[in-house]
């Protein structure tokens, strides 16, 4: 099978995207796993596939998978900055303002003139059935409008004994745990992350996020995502740790979010508004590759 696809990188989150517009694209696990792989494919944290609309209200369909397991997932912030750019450069829309549907929800992408992308990311959902998180038997802290749930992590590698910590749980459409931390770069993201991504109360698995807060405008994020590891931005997972400070009482309105792949600017109003984030995308470039 001989395949077309562009390479796209967003805040150093990177992805394989590829034109399912013009028929049916029907990759198998292995196929998209080869795809994602940085040493005998192309390498990327995830896949995007660009669909015809399936709906009257909607431009496109826009599919996720995990460049390391091949599965699906529900949503990926920064691969929807660079879908909107992907499409105006393919000459599929010539709108700077795009409707895309998810396998969960629907998400509006705007083109900036400064070639930044707004995405309108949805409602944060606090609530643990979201995720799902089981909070049975389980007590909360409460600070100001947030839960802080216990987490007991096991023991893992030798630097990782078991001990208990909390964090906040979020769903952006995909599941987010996130944690307080000093000092984000001296975070224990390798230790932690795995032990929060499979932790036995998340039934399918979460994003582990470590948030530093500089100012009630600024912070720092690392996360650890599910089935990918640490990677340098992830979207959601910016969304999610500024809906919860904000929601804590930590953070204004409008929080400029560093991760170690670039700066996301992320705004939420409150409870019942959609969050919003905006942020790079850009081509890497176009290549062919036969599977």
């Amino acid at each position: 099978m001989h395949l077309r696809f562009t390479k796209m990188q967003g805040a150093g989150n990177d992805f394989v995207v590829l034109d399912a517009t013009r028929g049916r694209l029907a990759l198998s696990r292995a196929q998209l796993q080869r795809l994602g792989n940085r040493r005998f494919g192309v390498g990327a944290d995830q896949i995007l596939l660009v669909e015809r609309a399936d709906a009257p209200d909607v431009d496109f369909r826009y599919r996720i998978f995990n460049g390391a397991s091949g599965a699906e997932v529900e949503h990926c912030g920064n691969g929807a900055r660079c879908f909107v750019r992907y499409v105006r450069e393919h000459g599929l829309t010539d709108k700077r303002r795009v409707r895309v549907r998810t396998v969960n929800r629907v998400l509006e992408l705007v083109e900036q003139p400064d070639g930044r992308v707004t995405v309108d990311m949805g409602a944060p959902d606090f609530a643990p059935a979201a995720l799902p998180f089981d909070a049975a038997a389980l007590v909360a802290r409460h600070e100001g409008g947030l839960d802080w749930w216990p987490l007991a992590l096991p023991a893992g590698a030798a630097d990782a004994a078991a001990r208990t910590g909390e964090g906040a749980v979020v769903s952006m459409g995909n599941p987010h745990a996130v944690q307080r931390v000093a000092d984000v770069d001296a975070a224990p993201v390798a230790a932690d992350g795995p032990r929060i991504e499979r932790h036995p109360r998340f039934a399918r698995g979460v994003n582990a996020g470590f948030v530093q807060v500089l100012s009630r405008g600024a912070v720092k994020l690392r996360v650890w995502e599910r089935d990918a590891g640490e990677t340098l931005a992830c979207g959601t997972g910016a969304c999610a740790a500024v809906a919860a400070g904000i929601r804590a009482g930590w953070l204004d309105a409008r929080v400029d979010v560093t991760t170690r792949g670039g700066l996301l600017t992320i705004e939420w109003a409150g409870p019942g508004t959609s969050v919003r984030m905006t942020g790079p995308a850009e081509t890497v470039y176009e290549g062919e590759i036969e599977l």
